[in-house]
């Protein structure tokens, strides 16, 4: 399978605690391309105790979208999930379930030694999609990837 990577908008979604305490959810948007601060945020995870990296990720992506709806605002294009299958499934239950939408969700897969994405996860079976190391889509998801941990902290 090839990728072809084409977005207008993509927002990626990334959860952190620290041993489960103060559990929060960073967001990072990237329109045509470059970073579009204006639309950061960070989520303090608010209904879950403990490290449930799951359901912070069904509370996130719930409290953004239903905001979405809410003020009429743009879908992204593709929504990036910073997590494996467990948190990929969460996104889409919530998006596809209980908001009726639409949106394709990708996981970023990562080199568990340097924790830096290698390729991607995505369709209707959570395919692994490889990533050209020199590809345009490969240096914007870096990019995508290193500009959420200032977000969270």
């Amino acid at each position: 399978m090839h990728l072809i990577f084409i977005c207008h908008t993509e927002s990626r979604h990334d959860n952190s605690n620290i041993q489960g305490a103060d559990p929060v959810s960073a967001m990072v948007v990237f329109q045509d391309g470059k970073p579009y601060k204006k639309e950061y945020r960070k989520y303090k995870i608010k209904t879950v105790s403990g490290p449930d990296d799951y359901a912070s990720m069904r509370e996130v992506i719930r409290r953004r979208y239903t905001r979405v709806l809410k003020d009429e605002l743009p879908l992204p294009d593709l929504i990036l999930i910073d997590g494996g299958k467990g948190q990929i499934n969460a996104a889409i239950d919530v998006l596809e379930n209980e908001l009726n939408l639409s949106v394709p969700v990708a996981g970023l897969v990562k080199k568990m030694k340097k924790h830096r994405t290698s390729n991607l996860m995505m369709g209707d079976t959570l395919e692994i999609v490889a990533l050209e190391r020199n590809s345009q889509a490969f240096y914007l998801l870096q990019r995508i990837q290193d500009e959420d941990a200032p977000v969270r902290h």
